[in-house]
């Protein structure tokens, strides 16, 4: 697939790697010399200096035989202007554009043909909070990932000794939990990925990748780790968009305090949030101020700043008052790798949120969800089975039969209402949704062809 990616900064850059590596064509337009020559250096990729906002630049990376373009530049304005000219001008088949202003995410009618023609609409800000409301909604979750309309949910989760099944063998969940099933589809010890069978002993430290009905999480994740108590007092540390949108999200039913350095910002919180959310100025990283405001007793810690240092310093402070668990937004993937599963206990990289919502537009075959697993390597992928037993290499084959490659486990198949955890016996039939793990996603090519169907379906 020929796709532009205009902007290279940090998700642009994420991106257009991630799709290299899945042998796509891909041209990076953007106006700094020096990253271009940075990233065409690293990767098999064109790269064209200019403002993917203007035709030229756009004519010139190749808009008249593209198949997409994406464009993520931190200008809201440019990438819907970008958006508008490959359809007007280059009739580019597909486009999306990262967009981070509430005034121009909510108006629907400047996305369509009549407006800027975007066909899909990233919002970063909005898809970090969603993804902290799922943390919050399962406490001691690391990561949390919804599939099938939210019907099929992969939780992550550290295992502590004293887990009903840590220090045991895999198979023995079908003992602990004989009226639910649950499928552990990845492992992760020591920063390594380790092969999962039945006989695979769960150890205290494990990153444990678990599968089920979302009905049935809380019992999964209370197989490998103590209960955690339900969340009520919420500390958020930085006023900025994600902040403000989480704050929202929260303030009807948490308690809020939400941090803020600017007085001027602190004012439009003020306005922006109910009565029940509290608006502090100050810095997050003043101990007086925490201990004044109880940061002892808070539930949970958010760092939202845009500072990274600031984030990992505000958060370390109040883990070590006594909130009972913290987490920081951090920008440097580098950053999040160093500090996490230590003070703090979740990093969260906001380029992963926003390539995950990126990655399942541009996937081939029928991708319904792509989501990053973290660290960034793995992947879990949503794909509609289509076509028949002669058409398709998948529908009216068992599990075993199928020719999956190495690294990717079919972990639950969704079908109608019916949640199913596959097993090496499952036939999966035509439209069933399957939900694959791909321990890398280099495997993702091989995965996606599998799910294509013969050129005479259709």
């Amino acid at each position: 697939m020929k796709i532009i990616i205009v902007g290279a900064g940090r998700v642009g850059a994420s991106l257009a790697e991630n799709l290299v590596s899945e042998h796509n064509d891909i041209t990076l337009i953007d106006p700094d010399p020096a990253i271009l020559a940075d990233l065409q250096d690293r990767y098999d990729l064109q790269t064209i200096q200019g403002n993917g906002a203007y035709p030229n630049v756009l004519k010139q990376a190749g808009a008249e035989d593209a198949d997409m373009l994406v464009a993520v530049t931190r200008s809201d304005e440019i990438n819907l202007v970008a958006c508008r000219i490959a359809a007007q001008m280059f009739n580019v088949p597909r486009r999306i554009a990262r967009v981070r202003a509430p005034e121009l995410v909510e108006q629907a009618r400047l996305h369509g043909d009549e407006g800027f023609n975007v066909d899909h609409v990233i919002c970063p800000e909005q898809s970090v909070t969603d993804h902290i409301e799922r943390l919050i909604e399962y406490p001691g979750a690391l990561q949390v990932l919804e599939f099938a309309n939210g019907r099929v949910t992969l939780v992550s989760v550290r295992a502590y000794a004293g887990g009903p099944l840590v220090g045991q063998a895999i198979e023995q969940l079908k003992t602990e939990l004989p009226k639910v099933d649950v499928r552990v589809v990845a492992l992760i010890r020591d920063n390594q990925h380790v092969p999962v069978d039945g006989y695979t002993t769960i150890q205290p430290g494990d990153e444990v990748f678990c599968l089920c009905d979302t009905r049935q999480v809380r019992v999964a994740m209370a197989q490998f780790r103590r209960q955690s108590k339900p969340v009520s007092k919420v500390m958020i540390a930085g006023g900025g968009n994600i902040g403000l949108r989480l704050a929202r999200a929260l303030q009807d039913d948490y308690q809020v305090k939400i941090i803020e350095s600017d007085p001027a910002r602190c004012e439009r919180l003020a306005t922006q949030l109910n009565s029940r959310a509290l608006v502090l100025l100050g810095d997050a990283t003043d101990e007086d101020l925490l201990a004044d405001e109880n940061v002892q007793d808070a539930d949970l810690f958010i760092a939202l700043t845009s500072d990274d240092e600031n984030n990992i310093m505000s958060s370390l402070l109040a883990k070590k008052m006594g909130a009972s668990r913290v987490i920081t937004l951090i920008q440097r993937k580098v950053y999040a790798e160093l500090v996490q599963g230590g003070q703090i206990d979740i990093a969260m990289a906001p380029s992963n949120a926003t390539l995950s919502e990126l990655l399942k537009h541009i996937r081939r075959g029928d991708v319904v969800a792509v989501h990053r697993l973290r660290r960034g390597v793995a992947e879990a992928i949503e794909t509609i089975a289509h076509g028949d037993a002669k058409s398709s290499k998948v529908v009216g084959r068992a599990i075993e039969h199928i020719a999956m490659p190495k690294g990717a486990v079919i972990g639950a198949i969704v079908r109608g209402e019916q949640v199913i955890m596959a097993h090496h016996d499952t036939v999966i039939e035509a439209d069933d949704h399957v939900i694959t793990f791909v321990e890398h996603r280099k495997l993702v090519p091989a995965v996606e062809k599998l799910f294509q169907v013969g050129v005479g379906f259709f």
